[in-house]
């Protein structure tokens, strides 16, 4: 996998565990937890917009 450029979640303030998140050169969309950052997800553009949609909607389980 080439160099990704992550970005941590600006909700995480000062916190070590937290979300961060890249776009890959292919278009996809890259997450990862902080704290496990050798397990990373991969969406293409359409289910990341969904995931961020149920997201912003409080649609996922807790």
């Amino acid at each position: 996998m080439s160099h990704l450029h992550w970005q941590k979640s600006s909700f995480s303030g000062e916190a070590s565990n937290c979300v961060n998140i890249a776009m890959a050169p292919d278009g996809t969309l890259r997450l990862r937890e902080s704290d496990q950052p050798e397990v990373v997800l991969s969406a293409g553009a359409s289910r990341a917009h969904g995931l961020l949609i149920a997201v912003k909607a409080g649609r996922l389980p807790g």
